[in-house]
């Protein structure tokens, strides 16, 4: 199962309704009540982002209980320089639309795994 694709217009809106701006209801709804999801930062042409993608489709199709998602950071450059995201692959944890953990060494199918279940 592949990751599904965001934008940044996307993500900004979710990172807008958690901080309790007006964006679409349905996005509100996804952001409430403690909601978490993982976005990875990746490029095209970076060989680790593709093995990162792989791992964690790996993971993602265990049933983690948290939404798995992708954007490429070369058409994300307003959530680079708001997260100061230095390098990819970047795994970043959600929770109201702001985020936790900022993960850069994807180490094992079994660490994502776990970072991902207990989050």
């Amino acid at each position: 199962m592949a990751l599904s694709e965001r934008s940044e217009r996307e993500l900004l809106d979710i990172v807008r309704a958690g901080d309790g701006g007006s964006g679409d209801g349905m996005l509100n709804k996804r952001t409430s009540d403690g909601a978490r999801e993982a976005v990875l930062f990746y490029t095209a042409m970076c060989g680790t982002c593709q093995v990162a993608e792989r791992m964690l489709e790996v993971v993602q199709a265990t049933g983690v209980p948290v939404p798995i998602h992708k954007l490429n950071i070369s058409f994300a450059p307003v959530l680079r320089e708001r997260w100061q995201i230095t390098s990819v692959p970047c795994l970043v944890l959600l929770e109201d639309g702001e985020p936790v953990l900022f993960e850069y060494v994807m180490r094992s199918v079994d660490h994502l795994y776990h970072l991902l279940k207990s989050s």
